[in-house]
């Protein structure tokens, strides 16, 4: 008796390999791939297969390169950056920690991510999340410390604590990871000792970077409400002492991290969302990968990232959901969606190609193939 083969059409079909291919689908005998590529060449070559509905996208399942898990019992609001920080982050914090970890993994793995990079704030979850995780990817210890005074020790501290840590790690699980919270909230001496020490550790790092224009602000003129915000939270200390230097109209975010030495260690910077053509080339000749997270910031009105300039800079991008409470959810099939809503214009297979290669080329491991002989899996079929 022979098996009669299935076709299964999509819009768009990416196998893990080159690039995706629109107007693509899947041969699958049994539970193996028999052929994949372009729909015409796989209608004329299998005239015996049943052919299913057409799907958007068929692809290996895509990679949630950016969240904040302990964030999970937060209520999701959109609002304007400088009101949702004390009126949702600040106010709802006694929310955040390891019950909100465990809540936000749960969600990730039913989504479907196949694996994750993930921005760790307390010592109980970073443990249980090296010790528990069946989703692969980092867990990045994020470190703040805006105070040059207290920075070699803060980073002795850090170091402790990393290195106890390594052993908890799995094969399967996460990796440790590391994560300056931002630019400026993390002083010039303190990213320094960090770089270099994730560098020569093998560590991969996450920084947020210019996630709304205040930022660019700042560096520019060392005023705004970002300056505002600073003045309140760190009083006594200037920005200045900050960065090490004074804000000058050609300051930006990612030139202030090149001149520090930080992008050498090739760290994966999230948001990048108010860039000049001048930062998304400098980050093209580092080699780092940036992540985008829509949804966060078009509910934070943080602006719009400029995936095209990044494409043509050949800057690998990725997809993350950043937190609930900005994010709404932590689908990362949501954010494609939102990604294709955000960017109509942008050649849908960059969003696709970014949600799998480029989030696996953030946190590590390796896409599978969709090719003849491989075993073939229902989750390549992505949710409508």
């Amino acid at each position: 008796m022979t098996m009669t083969p299935t076709l299964y059409p999509a819009d768009l079909l990416y196998t893990g390999m080159g690039s995706p291919i629109l107007h693509g689908g899947v041969v699958v005998s049994g539970q193996t791939v028999a052929a994949a590529g372009p729909l015409d060449d796989l209608r004329r070559n299998y005239p015996q297969a049943r052919e299913t509905a057409k799907r958007r996208v068929i692809s290996p399942p895509p990679v949630n390169a950016h969240t904040h898990l302990d964030m999970s019992l937060y209520e999701f609001r959109s609002l304007p950056y400088f009101q949702w920080v004390p009126e949702v982050v600040i106010a709802g914090r006694q929310r955040r920690g390891l019950e909100g970890a465990k809540t936000g993994l749960a969600a990730v793995r039913a989504s479907g991510a196949a694996s994750l990079g993930d921005i760790v704030w307390d010592a109980a979850t970073m443990e249980w999340l090296l010790q528990t995780s069946e989703v692969p990817g980092v867990a990045y210890w994020e470190v703040l410390d805006p105070n040059p005074a207290t920075a070699r020790a803060t980073f002795e501290t850090v170091r402790e604590r990393l290195q106890g840590w390594r052993k908890l790690e799995r094969p399967g699980g996460l990796r440790l990871g590391l994560s300056p919270h931002a630019a400026h909230t993390v002083s010039h001496t303190l990213h320094r000792l960090l770089a270099e020490y994730a560098a020569g550790e093998g560590l991969p790092m996450q920084i947020h970077v210019l996630e709304h224009p205040s930022e660019a602000e700042l560096f520019a003129t060392g005023g705004g409400p970002l300056a505002d915000s600073m003045g309140r939270m760190v009083p006594g200390l200037s920005l200045a002492e900050i960065l090490g230097r004074a804000p000058t109209p050609e300051l930006t975010a990612v030139s202030y991290l090149a001149d520090l030495g930080v992008l050498k260690a090739r760290p994966t910077l999230i948001h990048m969302v108010n860039v000049t053509p001048a930062d998304i080339a400098a980050v093209a000749q580092a080699g780092c990968p940036v992540v985008t997270c829509p949804r966060s910031n078009r509910n934070l009105h943080c602006g719009t990232f400029p995936w095209q300039a990044y494409a043509a800079a050949g800057v690998e991008v990725g997809l993350g959901t950043d937190s609930v409470a900005s994010g709404e959810t932590l689908n990362i099939h949501d954010e494609v969606r939102a990604a294709w809503e955000v960017h109509p214009n942008l050649d849908p297979r960059l969003i696709v190609r970014a949600a799998v290669k480029g989030g696996t080329r953030v946190v590590g491991g390796r896409v599978p193939f969709i090719r003849r002989g491989d075993a073939w899996s229902e989750t390549y079929l992505w949710p409508e």
